[in-house]
């Protein structure tokens, strides 16, 4: 028995991936750290509304101006909102700003893609959000993600997502295919021109599958796919000047080239460079 379950899909560019499903182990992982952090945040929250709750009503005596019992409900309405946001919001901006991962899911490694493998935004990482209380209650959420085949609670199913393990972009071996040197040079100009960090690892991997499986593929077929995935790579990547000499599968291994070299300098390097 494999002890993470695994999920393929095919691409719209007719490229299969594979994708490892979190588990149960991770994702509370994840959920305890982030809990923690969100806690922290919340007591911080609640500290600066009991100073303002003790100003209102010892201070400058509010209550005399409006009736007590009356502003008492108002104020704890406002309380149990700012908390719900905060809980809620949590999620949403983190998930949204990362692509996915929160900082729970950052530190375990996983993220949050959609169902057809490109990355959430803002209106999945809401459902997913809106959802959580139901899926914590009861621990709904852990048995549905236990028993269930593709590992998804309840914000999962309605936000039409997965969790999955963060895909290992990189290894530190040789490249397993000979590049020409026209890649090799491209390479070296992407690294210094283009902005590689906006290419998704999933996207990395569309193109490394491509390249693993271009020599199996019909001439038309890798012609065409080439081109699209070329086309595809340059807007993300905001690289226009591409030489018009370059063919699409040159300029796909000089990104391949390129973002692992990126992915394998160290920051301290990288910060050198620059």
């Amino acid at each position: 028995m494999a002890l993470f379950n695994h999920f393929s899909l095919q691409t719209p560019e007719s490229v299969e991936l594979e994708f490892t499903l979190a588990g149960i182990g991770n994702r509370a992982y994840a959920l305890i750290i982030d809990y923690l952090a969100l806690g922290t945040l919340i007591i911080i929250l609640m500290i600066g509304w009991g100073l303002l709750y003790y100003f209102l009503w010892e201070v400058i005596h509010l209550d005399n101006y409006w009736g007590g019992d009356r502003l008492g409900l108002w104020l704890l309405a406002i309380q149990i909102l700012i908390l719900f946001s905060c809980y809620v919001g949590y999620f949403i901006f983190f998930e949204t700003l990362w692509q996915g991962k929160t900082p729970g899911k950052r530190f375990t490694k996983i993220r949050v893609i959609r169902d057809d493998g490109r990355p959430i935004g803002l209106p999945q990482a809401t459902l997913r959000a809106l959802f959580r209380p139901i899926d914590d209650l009861l621990y709904i959420g852990m048995f549905l993600i236990i028993f269930g085949k593709q590992e998804k609670r309840i914000g999962d199913w309605i936000a039409g997502t997965l969790v999955i393990q963060e895909v290992a972009t990189t290894d530190k071996k040789a490249t397993p295919w000979q590049f020409a040197s026209e890649s090799q040079s491209l390479a070296e100009i992407l690294l210094a021109k283009a902005n590689l960090s906006q290419l998704l690892p999933d996207q990395f991997v569309v193109i490394r599958e491509y390249l693993q499986r271009r020599d199996s593929l019909l001439p038309d077929a890798k012609r065409a796919l080439s081109l699209k995935l070329a086309h595809q790579a340059k807007e993300i990547i905001n690289f226009p000047d591409i030489p018009v000499e370059t063919s699409a599968n040159h300029f796909l291994e000089a990104i391949y080239l390129a973002y692992q070299h990126q992915e394998l300098t160290p920051p301290s390097v990288k910060d050198e460079s620059s």
